[in-house]
């Protein structure tokens, strides 16, 4: 607490104006400081709901995402169960076509063949007949 010195008349106007005038001044300073964070707080309470919104903003976006990253991923599973049951059909295909070739190339293998000793034993019968011919010629001369 602050004594002022005392006069004729009272305390001294000037220490008490001095005194005064520095309770003013440093009452008007508290107050601009605390006007100064009122508008501070307010300041970060704004920020804060903004931030709040742009939280619940980006977890749904995470959900979206998630929902998203799901559907895609069974997605792609469903198009692989099509592309690997197609292979197989395809595998199957191909499978038979080689078989029904094979088979007609054994055939074909089969028939060649026959008409190589076909053409062997008609062969061979003309060069025997041929021997044949040959020898009568040489006992006529």
């Amino acid at each position: 607490m602050r004594k002022f010195n005392t006069s004729f008349s009272g305390y001294s106007k000037i220490e008490v104006n001095s005194f005064v005038q520095n309770v003013t001044n440093e009452y008007e300073s508290m107050l601009n400081k605390l006007k100064a964070r009122d508008q501070e707080i307010l300041k970060l309470k704004e920020e804060l709901t903004h931030y709040k919104n742009l939280e619940s903003t980006l977890n749904r976006a995470i959900l979206i995402a998630e929902e998203s990253t799901h559907n895609i991923k069974k997605s792609a599973i469903e198009e692989s169960k099509v592309i690997i049951e197609d292979a197989k059909k395809n595998a199957s295909r191909i499978i038979n076509n080689a078989l029904i070739k094979t088979e007609e190339l054994e055939k074909m293998e089969a028939n060649l063949k026959r008409q190589v000793n076909t053409y062997k034993r008609k062969y061979k019968d003309y060069l025997v007949t041929e021997l044949e011919e040959i020898e009568k010629f040489e006992i006529e001369n």
